[in-house]
């Protein structure tokens, strides 16, 4: 290893560290005018972090996409686990799929499929989140209909 990759890699573990204990502190913030209802508890499909996230990686997908509605998700509805694989020997990744209605800033309902992967967030602190919103899946990344994540 050189040594501009050994102290790249010491900035980047003296980083990560002291934000490693707040991170769970800072992930719990909502958005002002995001709006949240469920019929049922949702646990961990339904944190603010988890659907913050998807939100602002939605606005983001919306306006690099070619051809795709300028809209924003108002909010999320339904909100449901409908499955859970836990991490195991062979399995090593926790993993969570959920499933809601999200209405648009267009005014149209639409379905939404996500995936919550423990402990592979950056740097491997957190959890990832991916998502697919029925109609959305311009380049078909998550198969036709979002058939990967549900």
């Amino acid at each position: 290893m050189t040594r501009f990759a050994k102290s790249a890699l010491a900035a980047l573990i003296s980083l990560c560290t002291p934000l490693a204990a707040p991170l769970g502190i800072t992930q719990t913030v909502q958005a002002a005018d995001l709006t949240v209802y469920s019929d049922e508890d949702s646990g961990v499909c339904g944190q603010p972090w988890v659907l913050n996230k998807i939100t602002s990686r939605f606005s983001y997908q919306v306006h690099h996409v070619p051809h795709l509605p300028d809209v924003q998700i108002t909010d999320f509805r339904r909100i449901h686990q409908h499955r859970y694989l836990a991490a195991d020997d062979t399995w090593p990744i926790g993993r969570r799929y959920c499933g809601a209605t999200v209405s648009l800033s267009d005014g149209r309902d639409r379905t939404i499929w996500y995936l919550i992967e423990e402990g592979q967030g950056f740097a491997s602190i957190g959890d990832n989140v991916e998502f697919c919103v029925s109609g959305f899946d311009r380049w078909m990344v998550y198969n036709g209909r979002c058939r990967i994540l549900r």
